[in-house]
């Protein structure tokens, strides 16, 4: 397993400076990133998380992260359609049998297909009702990332008289999309609505039963999920720095200052070391929990409770650190630019944006609770969506 914090997937480097060129005016334009995800697509990326036995990449996950961070840095929102990729992939591979896994993920390498989802733990509206071969699927599904454009969707509907969700995939083909995503921040991730209108969902396409309750294996997917978020807010974090950084060396000093570069400024330099130190503890930490998770992974059905929330606990702090850092180095980023950092055109402003939105969906607040209870009364966080 490849642990290299220095790792650099040369595929995506190599699409990076096109990506960063279009960043803005794309934020400004919203909409479907149709020609970068076919660009991500055509690269191979699509594979990096599909295991060798289905003809992946097999990317260990600490170095997928470690991708989707780079990416981030310059367009959080295609980071995160193509995170949300993987996630369903992961998903398929947790939940699905040895027979789905094939079904599924080796026409997804084969022929390019993209993967969106309606998991959304907290919208109940989608009801699955038992019918002859499996189920019908009735109701809608809100902030369903990667929705658009994609292939196939993981979903979670809800079973009248069933204590869990039942969980499947469907084509995306047998849905309607709403166009109904249009939020200050994150703007490309096609987190729509998605409506299914008495779609019929063969028992081949349910991964599990709403009468099986998750192992600690399964819940695993949940942080796998959380750390996608991590690995975004830090990315958001090193790409508000490192424009930050540029604007410095390129422009004048104060006129009280005192020195002629603004690289000299000391209150630059504060700022600078303050947020290096910042971004470089929450890259560790996600790195580190990346570690962890892909351990807990390893294990399969033997993972045992406190085993999960050893892993539960590193991904919380991890977020703690990415999130605060996130807002933080989005916003000084313009005591970096200056009065010219504002312009419209540059749209720099999108580093926040983007971090505000994602963070929102998440309290802060929940977050440091798991971490007080487990630190004052030993208390694993529950194994919910979201921890």
């Amino acid at each position: 397993m490849s642990l290299s914090p220095h790792f650099h997937e040369p595929r995506l480097e190599a699409l990076l400076p096109g990506f960063a060129a279009s960043a803005a005016q794309r934020d400004r334009a919203g909409g479907h990133a149709a020609a970068e995800k076919a660009q991500l697509r055509d690269a191979g990326l699509l594979s990096l998380s599909i295991p060798k036995a289905r003809g992946g990449d097999q990317l260990p996950w600490p170095d997928l992260y470690r991708t989707i961070r780079r990416l981030a840095a310059v367009d959080s929102a295609l980071a995160h359609v193509l995170a949300f990729h993987h996630l369903q992939v992961i998903t398929v591979l947790i939940y699905g049998s040895t027979t789905q896994h094939d079904a599924l993920l080796i026409p997804t390498r084969e022929q390019g297909l993209w993967w969106g989802n309606a998991m959304n733990p907290l919208d109940k509206r989608l009801i699955a009702t038992p019918v002859a071969g499996g189920y019908r699927l009735s109701g809608i599904k809100s902030f369903c990332s990667g929705a658009r454009g994609s292939d196939w969707m993981t979903l979670a509907a809800h079973v009248e008289g069933q204590p869990f969700p039942l969980l499947a995939v469907t084509p995306t083909a047998s849905t309607k999309q709403l166009d109904d995503w249009n939020t200050i921040g994150q703007r490309q991730t096609d987190s729509i609505s998605v409506v299914f209108e008495d779609v019929f969902l063969p028992r081949e396409q349910v991964l599990k039963q709403p009468d099986v309750a998750p192992a600690p294996a399964h819940t695993l997917r949940n942080c796998f999920a959380q750390l996608v978020l991590v690995n975004l807010y830090a990315g958001i974090a090193e790409g508000a720095l490192t424009t930050g950084i540029g604007a410095v060396r390129e422009s004048r000093a104060w006129i009280s200052a005192g020195v002629d570069q603004r690289t000299d400024d000391p209150f630059q330099q504060n700022r600078v070391g303050l947020l290096d130190a910042q971004t470089a503890g929450a890259t560790a930490a996600a790195d580190r929990a990346a570690e962890l998770l892909t351990l807990a992974y390893e294990k399969g059905a033997a993972l045992t409770g406190d085993e999960r929330g050893e892993v539960s606990i590193a991904i919380a702090r991890a977020k703690v650190l990415a999130h605060q850092v996130s807002l933080t180095a989005s916003q000084e980023l313009f005591e970096m630019t200056g009065a010219r950092g504002t312009g419209h055109a540059e749209a720099l402003d999108r580093f926040w944006r983007n971090a505000r939105t994602h963070t929102l969906h998440d309290p802060l607040d929940y977050k440091l609770n798991q971490l007080g209870r487990w630190r004052l009364k030993g208390e694993w966080p529950n194994p919910q969506f979201y921890a």
